[in-house]
């Protein structure tokens, strides 16, 4: 199985290529991916792109949905629940 590495607030991962930036999350054990306004952690929910839970900044873009992406050689990611 083909590997791809990809860093997710800072850590490296290694993830079967074509695995989504939500599933790759998950494997990293990352339990929220942003918070909302009053504070409260938030995760996906759907895994369709409906909910927008899933939003995370991926290579310095904001707001992709990490459900919606799959996963590249050298892929940044940065959670908003991290920050």
């Amino acid at each position: 199985m083909a590997k791809v590495n990809v860093v997710i607030n800072g850590r490296p991962i290694s993830v079967a290529a074509g695995s989504s930036v939500a599933a790759a999350l998950a494997l990293a054990g990352v339990t929220a991916t942003r918070r909302s306004i009053t504070g409260a952690a938030r995760a996906p929910v759907c895994g369709i792109g409906v909910c927008y839970e899933c939003r995370v900044t991926i290579n310095g873009q904001a707001h992709r949905l990490s459900c919606q992406v799959a996963c590249a050689e050298g892929m940044q990611v940065v959670t908003d629940a991290a920050l």
